[in-house]
């Protein structure tokens, strides 16, 4: 509990002990002592352990990785619910030759959410055309996207382990389909810190008021210090609710009530050092203040152009909602935010059992001219070949129906793709089977996603360790290579 008498009287001088050797150095010669022990760390132990060591030494300050990076920030597009590749980016002939019958028996048995299917084939209706250069195929679902064909790395033969939506979505954000790990925007906070010291780390925001499936475990920092974690920034004209200072309240007061609390807190911590959530609270207190400063020219959106207000469709009632996240996720790593993640259809709306066409087509309406102007003003600003744009969901959909005109879950064979951030772009990277339900040629788990985008960022998945209980965890546990041939030059 908090004891009143360690805090410094106002009428008698104090001066406090340090409680650590690690707390003299820092306090010592204005500490230059700490430097020197982190320089000594650094030259006395592995690889592995040297950067584990700097990073709980300097939390978010940045760091360099293990490898040249390509990209410096990342935005991840996560389509919640699992959107139909066999519909948006993997055209299969034989699934309208057979539409109506059942799976043919040489695929064996297939295994979904609800059971063994016996459903029969379901018709993709959608018209589909090569584009670009590199003539990509996209379905008529995505005009917009279709035009930034050329930048586009379509992995079509991902898989993952998890059958249902908390498995699949846990897993795409953790690297595990069961919960407690640190998602994967952690690792990367973890492992490189911020460039910008008054702004989060790792953002996450969300199109709706929907709970996204897990909730705020797939933003989480699971066994590492909470100071790791997502900060989840809202949509509307509040985007960070309790941010801004109260009206009457000056700077100097507001400094006065933190520094209280800090020091409040901070006694209190000392004493449960095993307690990092305090620590992250700590830390978090001390961000907002600064963010005060920064944050309300980051989220106003109304200092951009009207042209790039169009362009990210807020001029239109169904693109407004997705436009104005993509647009802040372009301002947030133009201002040093490592790690942006997006939920488009929180709440699993592309999760389309039944009705496939409406679900699908309204949802396609509302984020492809979004992620394709996002896609086009970080070109035009420069910004595209430093950041990496990742887009996808935690799992496909059947070839097989289900309600008559849905499909089910599917991962064991997907696509996700990326652009920009040193990706080989124009080009389609491993296959399905004809009816687009396995990954056949190429095959990308989920590990293997997280270790190239981690690649990309110039962190290798096996050197990125932190020791939970004594335990190295790595962010693919233990497992996963980096998708070499999508990385350029």
């Amino acid at each position: 509990m908090f004891d009143p008498a360690n805090l410094q009287s106002s009428t008698q001088p104090h001066i406090e002990q340090p409680r650590t050797r690690r707390e003299f150095l820092t306090r010592s010669g204005a500490g230059f002592g700490a430097l020197a022990l982190i320089d000594l760390m650094a030259r006395n132990a592995s690889a592995e352990d040297s950067f584990e060591r700097l990073a709980l030494a300097n939390p978010l300050n940045p760091r360099p990785g293990h490898l040249p990076a390509k990209a410096k920030n990342v935005i991840f597009l996560f389509m919640e619910g699992g959107p139909s590749h066999i519909d948006l980016f993997d055209p299969k002939p034989l699934l309208n030759k057979l539409a109506g019958q059942p799976l043919p028996a040489s695929y064996g048995k297939v295994i979904l959410a609800m059971g063994e299917s016996h459903a029969p084939l379901l018709a993709s209706k959608r018209k589909w055309q090569q584009h670009g250069k590199s003539g990509l195929w996209i379905s008529d679902w995505l005009p917009h996207t279709a035009k930034l064909a050329d930048e586009l790395a379509v992995i079509r033969s991902c898989w993952s382990d998890g059958i249902n939506h908390s498995a699949g979505v846990c897993q795409m954000n953790t690297g595990s389909i069961l919960g407690g790990r640190p998602s994967l925007g952690s690792w990367v906070s973890y492992g490189l810190g911020t460039e910008n010291q008054n702004l989060p780390s790792f953002v996450v925001m969300q199109d709706n008021t929907s709970q996204v499936v897990n909730g705020p475990r797939n933003w989480s920092a699971g066994f590492m210090p909470a100071v790791f974690q997502g900060v989840r920034i809202q949509g509307g004209k509040e985007p960070i609710p309790n941010l801004n200072t109260p009206e009457g309240v000056s700077d100097a007061e507001q400094q006065g009530k933190l520094d209280l609390l800090s020091k409040m807190n901070r006694s209190y911590a000392a004493k449960h050092p095993e307690q990092t959530e305090l620590e992250a609270r700590i830390s978090s207190y001390e961000l907002a203040f600064r963010m005060q400063a920064e944050s309300p020219e980051v989220v106003d959106l109304s200092r951009e152009s009207k042209e790039t207000q169009a362009l990210y469709g807020l001029d239109r009632k169904e693109t407004a909602t997705f436009g104005r996240l993509c647009l802040l996720s372009r301002r947030l790593v133009e201002r040093g935010v490592r790690f942006v993640q997006l939920y488009h259809g929180a709440g699993s709306k592309w999760d389309s059992h039944a009705q496939i066409e409406k679900n699908h087509t309204e949802l396609c309406l509302g984020m492809d001219q979004p992620v394709a102007a996002l896609l086009t003003d970080l070109k035009r600003r420069g910004l595209l070949d430093e950041t990496l744009v990742v887009w996808g969901g935690e799992f496909g959909r059947t070839p097989m129906s289900e309600k008559g005109d849905g499909r089910d879950h599917n991962p064991t064979g997907f696509t996700m793709w990326m652009a920009g951030g040193g990706v080989k772009g124009g080009q389609v990277y491993g296959e399905t089977d004809d009816l687009g339900l396995r990954a056949v040629k190429d095959r990308l788990h989920v590990h293997d996603l997280h270790a190239t985008i981690l690649a990309l960022l110039g962190i290798d998945n096996m050197k990125l360790v932190y020791r939970h209980k004594g335990r190295p965890e790595r962010p693919t546990l233990n497992e996963g290579e980096a998708f070499q041939r999508v990385i350029s030059g």
